[in-house]
């Protein structure tokens, strides 16, 4: 009787072994890169609301800001047509208020309303889950800077918040 081609269990084993220690080395590295990109989501949506607010005071000078992202975007699924409730500015997705790992809250500010004419806002950025889908939390208010907080707990948006360099 002649030897058998094929792979005896022990080579089997190293093999998958092998395999299981790149894949224990690669996965971190893997999840690292996808909370980056979710952050550098988070900041270029921030900026797109921040244009989309000037946007938005500029078509309805008589409205001020947006109070909310759905007067900024427009219906899902559906040709948007621009009005105080639906600016069309930013896409649906963004407007839903959660986008790439990211809950998005568009808040009144704190400067009263003179006249119906809203003066400011704020929008605060919070990671879905925190340490999986981000590690910082973002806000930004009318000035356009985009702040930071190294903890996915939402700031406070003030001035004296780091701002994103």
């Amino acid at each position: 009787m002649g030897r058998e081609k094929g792979f005896s269990l022990i080579e089997l084993l190293i093999v998958v072994a092998i395999i299981l220690i790149i894949a224990a080395i690669a996965i971190p590295g893997l999840l690292r890169a996808r909370i980056s990109a979710n952050e550098s989501s988070a900041v270029g949506s921030i900026r797109i609301i921040n244009s989309a607010e000037i946007s938005y005071a500029a078509a309805y000078p008589d409205q001020g800001f947006a109070t909310t992202l759905s007067y900024l975007g427009g219906p899902v699924g559906a040709n948007c047509v621009p009005s105080t409730s639906s600016g069309c500015f930013i896409d649906s997705a963004l407007s839903s208020g959660t986008k790439s790992g990211y809950v998005y809250t568009l808040q009144i500010g704190s400067s009263p309303a003179v006249g119906g004419i809203n003066p400011s806002y704020s929008i605060v950025v919070t990671p879905q889950t925190n340490n999986i889908t981000g590690i910082r939390s973002f806000c930004s208010f009318e000035d356009g800077v985009v702040r930071s907080s190294s903890s996915g707990i939402a700031p406070p948006c003030a001035a004296t918040v780091t701002a994103l360099q």
